[in-house]
């Protein structure tokens, strides 16, 4: 996938019958299903049974068997409730017979009220002067370990711009902090409110365990740490466009237990909070 066109084709599901749809994958430098794709198309399973308007406000998902990238991915929607106010929709994602994902989905009509948001980091560097992966395969993929070389290499409908690189060979501890400016790639005009939604999820799961790692970088990095996505939470706040690039600051309060928990806001580029992410993710040494 190269382009945000790709992404929408992989993520828009086909209905198989009512409440009732399939999926596709794509893989993204790994050999299991990427997590970011089953979040959005489940989304977009969900948000196809909202017929009174309602906006998506918030989703929790737990993953619960890795996905097999030949296999198609059907998703089950039950209409939980539809409420004065909100519609919650939950949806279970299957192959063959093992559930492999589940889904909870709220919607919001519109309504007016207060508003405020925690600022944006004001002294971060701007992604005009920063290397993206692209990049940085270009500068030192001879110097890079396979396994991240390989990962940087795949094909991407968005390009990412860490706003500090870390040299995995220094093997120094770091603060708990991850920040990366994203972008989607193509043209992205005309896209509605529901389908933007759905593309900041996909993105949502790149990234954020990387914050949990940090503190432990001197012993610890991708190579000899098992790793898997848990949990996945999100809020959707405010309406934006992908025209220009959004930063994703993320932190990682606690590792324990084999555990990785980190939360994250996502920004538009002039500072206005759109959604917020905390996920929960196996962090296992190798033994």
């Amino acid at each position: 996938m190269t382009t945000v066109n790709h992404l929408l084709d992989l993520l828009v599901l086909e209905k198989i019958k009512d409440n009732t749809f399939q999926g596709l994958s794509r893989g993204v430098g790994s050999p299991i299903v990427f997590g970011g794709q089953v979040l959005a198309q489940a989304l977009n399973a969900a948000s196809r049974t909202i017929t009174n308007h309602r906006v998506l406000h918030s989703m929790h998902a737990y993953f619960l068997e890795a996905g097999n990238l030949d296999i198609p991915i059907s998703y089950s929607v039950s209409l939980v409730r539809d409420g004065g106010s909100f519609s919650v929709r939950r949806v279970t994602a299957h192959q063959n017979d093992t559930t492999i994902f589940i889904l909870s989905a709220s919607f919001h009509k519109h309504e007016d009220g207060y508003n405020h948001q925690v600022a944006m980091k004001m002294d971060i560097k701007q992604p005009e002067v920063l290397l993206s992966w692209t990049d940085m395969l270009g500068q030192y993929g001879d110097f890079l370990p396979s396994s991240l070389k390989s990962f940087l290499a795949v094909d991407r409908p968005v390009e990412f711009k860490p706003t500090a690189f870390v040299n995995p060979m220094e093997k120094k501890d770091l603060p708990p902090f991850y920040d990366v400016w994203f972008k989607v790639k193509g043209d992205t005009t005309g896209l509605d409110l529901v389908t933007k939604q759905q593309v900041l999820t996909y993105i949502s799961d790149y990234n954020i365990l990387a914050s949990t790692l940090n503190p432990h970088a001197s012993k610890a990095h991708w190579g000899n740490t098992q790793t898997a996505s848990l949990d996945h939470s999100m809020w959707y706040f405010r309406e934006f466009d992908f025209n220009d690039w959004m930063l994703f600051s993320m932190e990682s309060p606690n590792m324990s237990n084999a555990r990785g928990f980190a939360r994250g806001h996502i920004f538009t580029r002039t500072g206005v909070l759109v959604a917020s992410v905390t996920q929960e993710g196996l962090m296992r040494p190798k033994k």
